[in-house]
């Protein structure tokens, strides 16, 4: 049995043809506990998505959707919630948030969460 990481997925949606939406599907197939946090409310897979930040704790994950741009308005809610790793899937990479993570002891992982889950590396 593989040990539930609480992940929050940032950059969540409804629509079945984005990755975020299938990470999130993914994760709770494989067991994960997980948050969604996105623009727009919905469901997936049973979880609710947030539109506003919700207090976070014991975070293992934090895997963003989100482009870098977008991802500053999000740099202190994710190190004030102290995430053991932030997985930067393809198309969020970004060395300034890398940096931050850095100096407060969060592993930043430049990955896809689709192919960790897959590979049982997640």
């Amino acid at each position: 049995m593989i040990k539930s990481k609480k992940t929050l997925v940032l950059g969540a949606t409804t629509k079945p043809d984005r990755y975020a939406f299938k990470a999130i599907s993914m994760l709770v197939d494989k067991g994960h506990s997980v948050l969604a946090l996105g623009q727009n409310a919905g469901e997936v897979a049973g979880v609710k998505i947030q539109t506003k930040a919700i207090p976070l704790k014991n975070i293992d994950t934090v895997t963003l959707y989100l482009n870098p741009t977008r991802q500053r308005d999000y740099y202190n809610y994710i190190v004030e919630a102290k995430p053991k790793r932030v997985i930067f899937n393809p198309g969020t990479e970004n060395p300034e948030f890398y940096q931050l993570l850095k100096l407060n002891d969060i592993k930043a992982e430049v990955a896809c969460t689709l192919v960790l889950l897959s590979t049982n590396q997640y």
